[in-house]
């Protein structure tokens, strides 16, 4: 599933390519992708509407229209959205078009149909999408101190890996950043958060925020399903940096002595170093 740096990517091309862009036509395939609203109803609402911003909600995008409306979009498993001209052949699994009067199309590709798109009214997106008011801190849209995050961290006792998974807590870190983030910061994933020191908190706090700015500055990380690509279809580069993260039995990049580690937590593969995390 798509996390915060490769959301975070989508929605900076988004924001460079279609703010501005008028919605001719849209057109919307099956039943699973627009569920929230009859389609009729979603298209009737976002043709001829304006995008005026593009925003993120942890792993959710939401483009702004000038009618008061926003269509919010959900990648989840293997959602896609792709920047394509209207000539270019009709790709498969393809289940939302929208159509711009300038020129070209900004397509949602769903092989799963796990994903989401639908609209709302921007004064009670979070009524109409509770989920979305239930999110926690944004660690890249609103960073906080240290000590902030030390609150958080320490306000009930759980496993670090639970703590930066839990979306209520920290929106938009899954599997991947996760193992990721505690490899930078030292710490296995199964440690408590109530026996970590301070100078292990600042560590971790640190870890959080490094590394996913390091991700989005490689475009997000692509793995061996090939499932995320950006608007243009390129994927991510952020995989050749993974420290842990799809590396079982390599050796550590920090220690060489020692080979990554496979675990199971919460029903996920997490990647560690016994050596260099404690």
């Amino acid at each position: 599933m798509p996390e915060l740096p490769e959301v975070e990517t989508i929605r900076r091309e988004l924001e460079r390519d279609v703010v501005g862009k008028r919605i001719k036509q849209a057109e919307v395939s099956g039943t699973r992708t627009v569920r929230r609203q009859p389609k009729k109803q979603f298209i009737a609402r976002v043709e001829g509407a304006k995008i005026t911003g593009v925003s993120r909600k942890g792993k959710y995008l939401l483009l702004f229209l000038d009618n008061g409306d926003v269509i919010v979009i959900h990648l989840r498993m293997s959602g896609q959205l792709l920047r394509t001209a209207v000539k270019d052949p009709p790709i498969k699994h393809t289940h939302v078009v929208l159509t711009f009067t300038q020129g070209g199309q900004l397509r949602f590709v769903d092989p799963r149909t796990f994903g989401e798109v639908f609209v709302a009214r921007a004064e009670t997106l979070t009524e109409e999408a509770p989920e979305l008011a239930e999110l926690g801190l944004d660690p890249v849209e609103e960073p906080i101190s240290w000590t902030a995050f030390a609150q958080l961290l320490l306000a009930k006792p759980v496993r670090l890996k639970a703590f930066l998974m839990d979306q209520t807590q920290l929106a938009g870190i899954g599997n991947i950043y996760s193992d990721e983030i505690l490899f930078a910061a030292g710490l296995r994933y199964d440690r408590m958060s109530d026996t970590l020191s301070t100078q292990e908190i600042r560590r971790l706090y640190r870890a959080v925020v490094e590394t996913l700015h390091e991700a989005i500055k490689y475009g997000g990380s692509t793995l061996a399903d090939d499932q995320y690509v950006d608007l243009n279809g390129k994927p991510g580069e952020f995989q050749s940096h993974h420290n842990v993260y799809g590396r079982e039995k390599q050796p550590c990049r920090r220690c060489r002595r020692n080979l990554v580690v496979k675990a199971k937590f919460a029903g996920r593969s997490t990647y560690y170093c016994e050596v260099c995390q404690v």
